[in-house]
């Protein structure tokens, strides 16, 4: 297969020093020049549709590239394209213009994108805010102090407000709002929950996602403590403490080659899943042993370069596409607007560090050697991460959206997470293939006319460090509750879900493990094959997938005979990662009279390394150990 289209315009970029990363964010600001308006206040990169309004849409284009630009500048660094942004603000505040983005109501949009112009007024004052002319400062500030009376809703978006007022305050404005942005900081505190970690809403809600960390609000926090510390000493070291705290939990979501682990929603914000680690240099706090600067460092370059060589992250003009891997849209939410994955560009933030800062001058250096082959207990957010055998995900039970998000079940129900499989969602609702459950047990009640996997999870807790515990109810009348127990060092590449299923009514079963690359060296799709070689194996109670993205498969271990595996061929745009994919599942009929129904299933994964053409060879020898079934449950299962 040719290699012509699978590359970037960013792939020759070893994006390794100040000098190298913001020549990548200049090749991202450059191809927004043709999509921008005369005045420079709307940035149109496309027509698919938000819940909001186009305004607010081209006005998200506009803004979300400023959080690079402005670190750029205040780093030093020049950009002639500056002048857009600088018409821009003047146009797009105007109420008089043509181009004027519209006044905030209650809950807009528009609030969201005030926090990177108060940052960038925060941090680049005299390339930004001074050029403007008297009549358009007084618009700016006019429009970002808008939002001080009005409605937000009652989670990170809190903090757009705190940066707004914290921009105008830099700049001298009247209408910054001293007792708003205090009461807006000591509300958000209220979000915190302890061990570094901030769930992202009040008491009750169950979601720390990458909104806790680098979209929002550990982002936030540290920025604010490097620009507040003269104002607000005190909360600026609360702040400082809980991220050195954080990190250590934090860097287990990330893998050797730089790949964030895909989990919950927002991912088509790509790359900014790091930013928190130029959060931390930016805001100079020390980095906690076992990391130092130089690893800090590499988890966020190699988070960058990652993404600066997927051509599917990328459209043929160097704008960003809507998706994670490739443009998909099964996987966004009615707020992704084709400007929305410029909120990537808060991983820029290391630029506006001098070179002499530790960030810079440290060498780069790889995933911290203490923090391999380790299985972590991560008990705010209900996650066991582990790398053991050089597969990096999470197991989960626990988190939900506490509001409707478009396939939140997938984004936050599965039992796993993969930085090298990522997860699939559903493409539709007709058939098994459609549902793209990898990583989940889909149960139907009506012969498999339609399928439910696991959304809402009650009652979830981490035991004893062991394992995670937690009850699933599908139908009033059946309910599930699921161990999952992460892999040991005698079985390193699998990990056990045992399921006890109690029901008034018959169930048919598909239970998925990782779904993974699914076409063979000629790019057609995998065919059967045994041994280490490239396809697919079904072999009575089991089943696997082998392909150059390494080997994904699952075994049922309680000898239940009429479960069988299937290689089953996912629909197309399923996956996070590939668009082409096949999923190893576990198929199974279910009828009242079996009492509790217990299933007993282990899940064998293990990633190609660095591009490799697949597994290192020998993965069959551990393929063929299989997990221990731990003996409080095996107690349970007597």
């Amino acid at each position: 297969m040719t290699s012509f289209a699978y590359t970037t315009p960013f792939a020759s970029n070893p994006v390794s020093t100040k000098s190298e990363l913001a020549q990548y964010l200049i090749g991202l600001l450059d191809p927004l020049a043709p999509h921008t308006s005369p005045g420079g206040a709307r940035i149109h990169l496309g027509f698919t549709g938000t819940h909001y309004d186009e305004a607010a849409a081209q006005l998200e284009g506009f803004s979300r590239p400023i959080w690079g630009l402005a670190s750029l500048l205040a780093g030093g660094g020049s950009y002639p394209g500056a002048e857009r942004w600088v018409r821009g603000f003047a146009s797009g505040t105007n109420p008089d213009h043509e181009e004027f983005w519209g006044n905030m109501r209650n809950k807009d949009q528009r609030m969201v994108e005030c926090s990177a112009i108060g940052f960038a007024l925060s941090v680049a004052r005299e390339q930004l805010w001074d050029p403007l002319p008297p009549e358009g400062q007084r618009h700016l500030e006019e429009w970002l102090g808008g939002m001080n009376d009005k409605e937000m809703p009652n989670t990170n978006w809190l903090w757009f407000r705190v940066f707004a007022n914290l921009g105008l305050s830099k700049v001298g404005s009247p209408r910054f709002d001293a007792k708003r942005m205090k009461a807006d900081l000591d509300h958000l505190d209220t979000f915190y929950i302890g061990e570094g970690w901030s769930r992202d809403g009040p008491e009750g809600v169950v979601q720390l996602d990458y909104y806790s960390s680098s979209f929002a609000i550990q982002y936030a926090q540290l920025v604010y403590s490097k620009l507040a510390q003269k104002e607000d000493p005190e909360r600026c070291e609360e702040f400082r403490s809980r991220a050195r705290k954080f990190a250590l939990d934090f860097v287990h979501y990330f893998d050797e080659e730089g790949r964030a682990i895909p989990f919950g929603r927002s991912l088509t914000y790509r790359a900014a899943m790091s930013s928190f680690w130029g959060a931390l240099a930016f805001a100079d706090v020390e980095p906690p042993a076992p990391l130092t600067w130089g690893a800090v460092k590499g988890l966020l370059l190699r988070s960058l370069r990652y993404w600066a060589r997927q051509p599917g992250a990328y459209n043929t003009d160097g704008t960003f596409t809507i998706g994670y891997c490739y443009p998909n849209h099964n996987m966004t939410e009615n707020y992704n607007s084709p400007g929305s994955p410029y909120w990537f560009c808060k991983s820029f933030i290391p630029l506006a560090l001098p070179e002499s800062h530790p960030f810079w001058t440290s060498p780069e250096e790889p995933y911290p050697a203490a923090l391999k082959n380790t299985v972590k207990p991560l008990y705010k957010p209900l996650h066991i991460a582990t790398n053991l055998g050089g597969h990096t995900y999470i197991l989960s039970s626990g988190q939900q959206c506490s509001y409707p998000v478009k396939q939140s079940a997938a984004k936050y129900g599965k039992f796993a997470y993969s930085s090298a499989f990522g997860y699939s969602v559903p493409v539709g609702s007709l058939t098994l293939e459609e549902l793209g459950a990898d990583s989940a047990l889909a149960l139907s009640a009506d012969e498999g006319e339609t399928w439910k996997v696991r959304r809402e999870t009650k009652e979830a807790r981490i035991e004893d460090g062991k394992w995670l515990h937690s009850m699933w109810y599908p139908w009033k009348d059946v309910s599930v509750e699921t161990w999952l127990v992460p892999p040991t060092p005698d079985a390193p590449l699998w990990h056990l879900r045992i399921h006890r299923i109690k029901s008034s009514r018959s169930l048919l079963s598909a239970e998925g493990g990782w779904a993974i690359y699914g076409q063979g060296p000629d790019d057609r799709a995998l065919e059967p094959s045994t041994g280490e070689a490239f396809g697919t194996l079904e072999n009575g109670s089991e089943a696997r997938a082998v392909s150059k993205a390494g080997v994904s498969g699952i075994a049922e271990l309680r000898q239940r005979p009429t479960r069988k595996g299937k290689a089953m061929r996912t629909d197309a745009n399923t996956n996070l990662m590939v668009p082409r994919a096949v999923m190893p599942t576990l198929m199974d009929e279910h009828n009242p009279e079996e009492g509790d129904i217990w299933l007993v299933t282990a899940v064998f994964g293990l990633p190609s390394v660095n591009g490799a053409n697949g597994a290192a060879p020998g993965w069959e020898a551990e393929w063929r150990k299989r997990p221990v079934i731990p003996q409080e449950i095996a107690a349970l299962m007597a």
